[in-house]
């Protein structure tokens, strides 16, 4: 009988995979913590336009404030 070879190939092609998943993995969370970062340092401005606009609008009355006014 014959022994089988064992399949190198795809064992090879297997571990560059996992290599390049790796890879992109630690390039993602690269991005993302970059993103986050920017993500921060932004905010601090939108804070400070949001100080200068002044006070929120009031809300719209209810429709039954104007019936009773009306009679």
């Amino acid at each position: 009988m014959a022994k089988r070879t064992r399949p190198t190939f795809q064992k090879r092609q297997k571990e560059q995979a996992r290599q390049q998943k790796r890879k992109d993995k630690a390039t993602r969370r690269l991005e993302a913590k970059q993103r986050r970062a920017n993500a921060a340092s932004g905010m601090g401005d939108t804070a400070l336009d949001m100080a200068d606009r002044g006070p929120d609008p009031q809300p719209l009355p209810t429709p039954e404030a104007h019936v009773s006014e009306h009679e």
